[in-house]
């Protein structure tokens, strides 16, 4: 038996008769969230009488057994190991602020299982505040897994309420690296296309109507370098939306380089310059945070320098515009 996967398993009782499975489940299950147990249940991790189900919503009759596998919370690392794994750019006994690497989540997802930034700064820092979930200790902001740069957590209830407040006003200024495929047709241009969950699917973002549930987005741009088939810019979201630099960029023809969610089959995308690595995630890279100290109000700047494989791409592709 898998060490890292806890088994739970049950027979239906007569009052749950019918019930969806991942109902069924959450009845049976104390504890865990429906989201979680349904993702599981999607990830071909629950059987009913010895059947994979894949289907949250299918019913189940009582008596039937029903088993599930879900991964165990990894055992928190050691202060030392979890000091040691994170790059501090800055910290007070108020917040503290990291150069967060791609592939590090910021904070557990519903399927868990997975280390994140948010409990290695817990095990560094000791407990931390939440008031999104107890899986989010410090979270006042969130980068996708394989975005890289910096992100700042709250070390005291207050001063988390208050980086919270700064990012729901729009205080916060925020500037990421991003090199794209393609080049847009300007210098400099705003991005104002609202965001929502693709209806095709629940992992994805599109650009959607108001009238089709989509909430205002806007995304500034400049370009710093053109390429042949690529651009180098920096972009700098005013609103906070799920994804939404890459959705914007792909928007308007740019998809970013190695995102695989959002880059389209480009029969006609430029090659990949000569010493270029291969991008296993997407360039995107948060560079630069600007947002006011939550006790002293003092303005605090915080910079990330540009991560290897993005800085590799770079000098690749001046080097074959210089040749």
């Amino acid at each position: 038996m898998d060490e890292d996967v806890e088994i739970l398993s049950f027979r239906v009782p007569r009052e749950l008769d019918g019930a969806r499975l991942d109902a069924a489940l959450v009845a049976r299950c104390a504890g865990r969230s429906r989201s979680r147990l349904a993702a599981a249940i999607k990830a071909g991790a629950a059987s009913v009488d010895g059947v994979v189900v894949t289907k949250p919503g299918t019913p189940v009759a009582a008596g039937a057994e029903v088993c599930l596998g879900l991964p165990r919370a990894p055992a928190p690392p050691a202060p030392e190991e979890a000091r040691r794994a994170l790059d501090v750019l800055y910290e007070d006994e108020h917040l503290v602020v990291v150069n967060k690497p791609a592939g590090l989540l910021t904070h557990r997802t519903e399927r868990g299982g997975e280390r994140s930034l948010a409990e290695l700064a817990r095990a560094s820092y000791g407990e931390l505040p939440s008031v999104q979930g107890e899986d989010r200790p410090g979270v006042v902001h969130r980068l996708d897994r394989e975005t890289s740069g910096v992100i700042v957590l709250g070390r005291t209830q207050a001063a988390l309420d208050e980086l919270l407040r700064q990012f729901r006003e729009r205080e916060v200024e925020k500037t990421y690296q991003v090199l794209v495929h393609g080049e847009p047709r300007f210098d400099s241009d705003w991005i104002t296309a609202p965001l929502g969950r693709d209806p095709r699917s629940a992992d994805r973002v599109a650009v959607l109507d108001l009238e089709e549930g989509g909430r205002a987005a806007e995304t500034y741009y400049e370009v710093r370098e053109r390429f042949a088939g690529y651009s180098h810019l920096a972009a700098q979201p005013k609103t906070g939306r799920t994804h939404q630099i890459r959705v914007h960029l792909t928007s308007i023809g740019c998809p970013v380089v190695g995102d695989r969610v959002y880059q389209a089959r480009r029969s006609h995308a430029a090659p990949a310059p000569a010493g270029a690595p291969v991008a296993r995630r997407q360039l995107l890279h948060a560079e630069r945070l600007a947002l006011r100290h939550p006790v002293s109000g003092a303005e605090l700047v915080f910079e990330a320098p540009t991560p290897r494989d993005l800085a590799e791409w770079l000098a690749a592709l001046r080097a074959a515009r210089d040749a």
